[in-house]
Protein backbone atom coordinates (compact mmCIF):
# COMPACT_ATOMS: atom_id res chain seq x y z
CA UNK A 1 0.00 0.00 0.00
CA UNK A 2 1.37 3.34 -0.74
CA UNK A 3 1.55 5.67 1.73
CA UNK A 4 -0.99 8.25 0.65
CA UNK A 5 -3.49 5.10 0.40
CA UNK A 6 -2.67 4.80 4.15
CA UNK A 7 -3.37 8.57 5.02
CA UNK A 8 -6.46 8.33 3.05
CA UNK A 9 -7.92 4.72 4.26
CA UNK A 10 -7.00 5.94 8.27
CA UNK A 11 -8.18 9.65 7.51
CA UNK A 12 -11.78 8.16 6.38
CA UNK A 13 -11.97 5.60 9.01
CA UNK A 14 -10.96 7.71 11.59
CA UNK A 15 -13.65 10.14 10.30
CA UNK A 16 -16.66 8.16 9.86
CA UNK A 17 -16.25 4.98 12.66
CA UNK A 18 -18.46 6.70 15.14
CA UNK A 19 -20.71 9.03 12.44
CA UNK A 20 -23.92 7.00 11.69
CA UNK A 21 -22.44 6.93 7.42
CA UNK A 22 -20.66 3.40 7.43
CA UNK A 23 -16.88 3.40 8.00
CA UNK A 24 -16.78 -0.14 6.28
CA UNK A 25 -18.92 1.31 3.56
CA UNK A 26 -16.83 4.29 2.98
CA UNK A 27 -13.48 2.38 2.65
CA UNK A 28 -15.33 -0.28 0.75
CA UNK A 29 -16.10 2.27 -1.92
CA UNK A 30 -12.86 3.94 -1.59
CA UNK A 31 -11.40 0.27 -2.14
CA UNK A 32 -13.44 0.01 -5.68
CA UNK A 33 -12.91 3.53 -6.71
CA UNK A 34 -9.06 3.36 -6.22
CA UNK A 35 -8.59 0.03 -8.15
CA UNK A 36 -7.64 -2.19 -5.12
CA UNK A 37 -9.19 -5.57 -4.89
CA UNK A 38 -10.58 -6.03 -1.67
CA UNK A 39 -9.19 -8.90 -0.57
CA UNK A 40 -5.56 -7.36 -0.27
CA UNK A 41 -7.50 -4.71 2.40
CA UNK A 42 -9.77 -6.87 4.22
CA UNK A 43 -7.73 -7.16 6.92
CA UNK A 44 -6.17 -3.87 7.46
CA UNK A 45 -10.02 -2.31 7.10
CA UNK A 46 -11.25 -4.07 9.95
CA UNK A 47 -7.14 -3.97 11.46
CA UNK A 48 -7.43 0.28 11.53
CA UNK A 49 -10.36 0.34 13.97
CA UNK A 50 -8.54 -0.40 16.49
CA UNK A 51 -6.54 3.20 16.89
CA UNK A 52 -10.52 4.67 16.39
CA UNK A 53 -11.61 2.65 19.40
CA UNK A 54 -8.88 4.10 21.73
CA UNK A 55 -10.37 7.33 20.70
CA UNK A 56 -12.89 6.22 23.12
CA UNK A 57 -11.06 5.41 26.20
CA UNK A 58 -9.34 8.63 25.93
CA UNK A 59 -12.45 11.33 25.33
CA UNK A 60 -14.23 9.50 28.43
CA UNK A 61 -11.81 7.97 30.93
CA UNK A 62 -14.75 8.64 33.96
CA UNK A 63 -17.65 6.45 32.54
CA UNK A 64 -15.37 3.85 30.76
CA UNK A 65 -12.93 3.40 33.63
CA UNK A 66 -15.82 3.41 36.32
CA UNK A 67 -14.93 0.37 38.69
CA UNK A 68 -17.02 1.26 41.30
CA UNK A 69 -20.10 0.30 39.39
CA UNK A 70 -19.60 -2.80 37.32
CA UNK A 71 -23.35 -3.17 36.17
CA UNK A 72 -21.99 -0.98 33.56
CA UNK A 73 -19.16 -3.54 32.27
CA UNK A 74 -22.11 -6.17 32.82
CA UNK A 75 -24.40 -4.35 30.53
CA UNK A 76 -22.02 -3.85 27.59
CA UNK A 77 -21.09 -7.46 27.71
CA UNK A 78 -24.90 -8.28 27.48
CA UNK A 79 -25.07 -5.92 24.36
CA UNK A 80 -21.71 -7.46 22.85
CA UNK A 81 -23.56 -11.49 23.16
CA UNK A 82 -25.09 -10.72 19.98
CA UNK A 83 -21.96 -9.34 17.49
CA UNK A 84 -19.58 -12.07 19.24
CA UNK A 85 -22.32 -15.08 18.26
CA UNK A 86 -23.30 -13.59 15.34
CA UNK A 87 -20.49 -12.77 13.68
CA UNK A 88 -18.53 -15.59 14.53
CA UNK A 89 -21.31 -18.37 12.68
CA UNK A 90 -21.64 -16.28 9.86
CA UNK A 91 -17.75 -15.00 9.65
CA UNK A 92 -17.33 -16.55 6.08
CA UNK A 93 -20.65 -14.62 4.98
CA UNK A 94 -20.07 -11.71 5.87
CA UNK A 95 -16.32 -11.78 4.40
CA UNK A 96 -17.79 -12.64 1.09
CA UNK A 97 -20.18 -9.33 1.70
CA UNK A 98 -16.97 -7.62 2.18
CA UNK A 99 -16.40 -7.86 -1.75
CA UNK A 100 -19.48 -7.00 -3.33
CA UNK A 101 -19.42 -3.07 -3.23
CA UNK A 102 -22.83 -2.79 -4.60
CA UNK A 103 -24.25 -3.69 -1.29
CA UNK A 104 -22.73 -0.61 0.14
CA UNK A 105 -24.53 1.38 -2.10
CA UNK A 106 -28.08 0.48 -1.56
CA UNK A 107 -27.48 0.09 2.56
CA UNK A 108 -26.38 3.75 2.35
CA UNK A 109 -29.95 4.94 0.79
CA UNK A 110 -31.69 2.46 2.57
CA UNK A 111 -30.34 3.17 5.99
CA UNK A 112 -30.54 7.00 5.10
CA UNK A 113 -34.18 7.11 4.56
CA UNK A 114 -34.56 5.95 7.83
CA UNK A 115 -32.21 8.37 9.39
CA UNK A 116 -34.60 11.34 8.11
CA UNK A 117 -37.10 10.17 9.80
CA UNK A 118 -36.24 8.69 12.85
CA UNK A 119 -36.17 11.91 15.11
CA UNK A 120 -39.98 11.64 14.35
CA UNK A 121 -40.81 7.48 14.74
CA UNK A 122 -37.92 6.86 17.61
CA UNK A 123 -37.71 10.69 19.73
CA UNK A 124 -35.78 8.42 22.25
CA UNK A 125 -36.98 9.07 26.20
CA UNK A 126 -35.55 10.10 29.21
CA UNK A 127 -33.55 7.14 30.27
CA UNK A 128 -29.36 7.55 30.95
CA UNK A 129 -27.19 4.40 30.39
CA UNK A 130 -27.28 4.05 34.04
CA UNK A 131 -31.04 3.12 34.16
CA UNK A 132 -30.91 1.00 31.36
CA UNK A 133 -31.35 -2.69 32.01
CA UNK A 134 -29.89 -5.90 30.67
CA UNK A 135 -33.10 -6.78 28.78
CA UNK A 136 -32.78 -3.25 26.86
CA UNK A 137 -28.89 -3.83 26.34
CA UNK A 138 -29.64 -7.04 24.34
CA UNK A 139 -31.99 -5.39 22.07
CA UNK A 140 -29.26 -2.66 21.33
CA UNK A 141 -26.72 -5.32 21.13
CA UNK A 142 -29.00 -7.15 18.47
CA UNK A 143 -30.01 -3.67 16.66
CA UNK A 144 -25.62 -3.36 16.26
CA UNK A 145 -25.40 -6.61 14.35
CA UNK A 146 -27.54 -5.02 11.18
CA UNK A 147 -24.24 -3.02 10.89
CA UNK A 148 -22.39 -6.77 9.95
CA UNK A 149 -24.20 -5.28 6.08
CA UNK A 150 -21.59 -3.27 4.96
CA UNK A 151 -22.56 0.44 4.40
CA UNK A 152 -25.67 -0.05 7.69
CA UNK A 153 -23.25 1.79 9.92
CA UNK A 154 -22.86 0.11 13.89
CA UNK A 155 -22.92 3.28 15.13
CA UNK A 156 -26.79 4.19 13.32
CA UNK A 157 -27.59 0.39 14.40
CA UNK A 158 -26.54 0.63 17.92
CA UNK A 159 -28.13 4.02 18.41
CA UNK A 160 -31.45 3.54 16.48
CA UNK A 161 -31.71 0.48 19.00
CA UNK A 162 -31.15 2.98 22.23
CA UNK A 163 -33.87 4.92 21.20
CA UNK A 164 -36.01 2.74 20.31
CA UNK A 165 -35.05 1.92 24.33
CA UNK A 166 -36.07 5.29 25.49
CA UNK A 167 -32.46 5.96 25.79
CA UNK A 168 -32.21 10.50 25.73
CA UNK A 169 -30.14 10.92 21.78
CA UNK A 170 -26.42 11.94 23.83
CA UNK A 171 -26.93 8.41 25.89
CA UNK A 172 -28.04 6.26 23.08
CA UNK A 173 -25.34 8.44 21.11
CA UNK A 174 -22.44 7.61 23.66
CA UNK A 175 -23.49 3.84 24.27
CA UNK A 176 -22.73 3.05 20.93
CA UNK A 177 -19.41 4.75 21.22
CA UNK A 178 -19.21 2.65 24.65
CA UNK A 179 -20.18 -0.26 23.20
CA UNK A 180 -17.45 -0.05 20.23
CA UNK A 181 -15.08 -0.69 22.73
CA UNK A 182 -15.78 -4.76 23.09
CA UNK A 183 -16.89 -4.95 19.69
CA UNK A 184 -14.52 -3.93 17.73
CA UNK A 185 -11.63 -4.97 19.93
CA UNK A 186 -13.02 -8.56 19.18
CA UNK A 187 -13.30 -8.13 15.52
CA UNK A 188 -9.97 -6.97 14.77
CA UNK A 189 -8.17 -8.65 17.39
CA UNK A 190 -9.97 -12.03 15.61
CA UNK A 191 -9.35 -10.58 12.04
CA UNK A 192 -5.49 -9.81 12.68
CA UNK A 193 -5.07 -13.47 14.66
CA UNK A 194 -6.87 -15.30 11.93
CA UNK A 195 -4.71 -13.40 8.97
CA UNK A 196 -1.21 -12.96 11.53
CA UNK A 197 0.82 -15.41 9.46
CA UNK A 198 -0.27 -14.21 5.72
CA UNK A 199 0.96 -10.16 6.76
CA UNK A 200 4.65 -9.30 6.35
CA UNK A 201 6.38 -6.68 7.96
CA UNK A 202 5.45 -3.63 5.52
CA UNK A 203 1.98 -4.66 6.10
CA UNK A 204 1.53 -4.92 9.87
CA UNK A 205 3.53 -1.22 9.64
CA UNK A 206 0.33 -0.03 7.64
CA UNK A 207 -1.74 -1.40 10.27
CA UNK A 208 0.12 0.08 12.61
CA UNK A 209 0.53 3.64 11.17
CA UNK A 210 -3.37 3.27 10.45
CA UNK A 211 -3.91 2.80 13.76
CA UNK A 212 -2.47 6.17 14.98
CA UNK A 213 -3.83 8.21 12.21
CA UNK A 214 -7.69 6.93 12.63
CA UNK A 215 -6.79 7.87 16.47
CA UNK A 216 -6.34 11.08 16.63
CA UNK A 217 -8.67 11.84 13.66
CA UNK A 218 -11.72 10.14 15.50
CA UNK A 219 -11.07 11.99 18.87
CA UNK A 220 -12.53 15.33 16.65
CA UNK A 221 -14.99 13.09 14.66
CA UNK A 222 -16.40 12.19 18.50
CA UNK A 223 -16.45 15.37 19.64
CA UNK A 224 -18.12 16.53 16.30
CA UNK A 225 -20.81 14.29 16.31
CA UNK A 226 -21.99 14.85 20.09
CA UNK A 227 -22.09 18.80 19.09
CA UNK A 228 -24.72 17.93 16.47
CA UNK A 229 -26.70 15.36 18.30
CA UNK A 230 -27.05 18.19 20.76
CA UNK A 231 -28.22 20.65 18.68
CA UNK A 232 -29.43 19.19 15.30
CA UNK A 233 -31.30 16.16 14.16
CA UNK A 234 -30.03 12.92 12.23
CA UNK A 235 -31.48 14.28 9.01
CA UNK A 236 -28.57 15.72 7.86
CA UNK A 237 -26.75 12.51 8.08
CA UNK A 238 -29.48 10.67 6.46
CA UNK A 239 -29.30 13.21 3.54
CA UNK A 240 -25.42 12.88 3.29
CA UNK A 241 -25.79 9.06 2.80
CA UNK A 242 -29.01 8.68 0.62
CA UNK A 243 -26.37 11.24 -1.51
CA UNK A 244 -23.03 8.98 -1.38
CA UNK A 245 -24.68 6.65 -2.04
CA UNK A 246 -26.72 7.54 -5.25
CA UNK A 247 -23.32 8.62 -6.59
CA UNK A 248 -21.34 5.59 -5.77
CA UNK A 249 -24.20 3.32 -7.30
CA UNK A 250 -24.44 5.50 -10.52
CA UNK A 251 -20.24 5.15 -10.97
CA UNK A 252 -20.81 1.74 -9.78
CA UNK A 253 -23.27 0.56 -12.77
CA UNK A 254 -22.43 3.60 -15.21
Amino acid sequence: MLWWQNLLFSLIEGLTEYLPVSSTGHLMMTNYLLGIDPKETDTYIIGIQLGAILSVLVLYPKKFFNFSDLTFYYKLLVAFIPAAVLGLLFDDYLEKMLQEPAIVGFMLIAVGIVLLFIDTWLPGGEKTVDELDYKSAFIIGFAQCFAMIPGVSRSASAIIGGLFCKLKKTEATEFSFFLAVPTLCAAAGYKLLKNYDSLDTSQLKDIAIGNLISFVVAVFAIKFFINIVKKYSFRVFGIYRIIIGAVFLTILFL
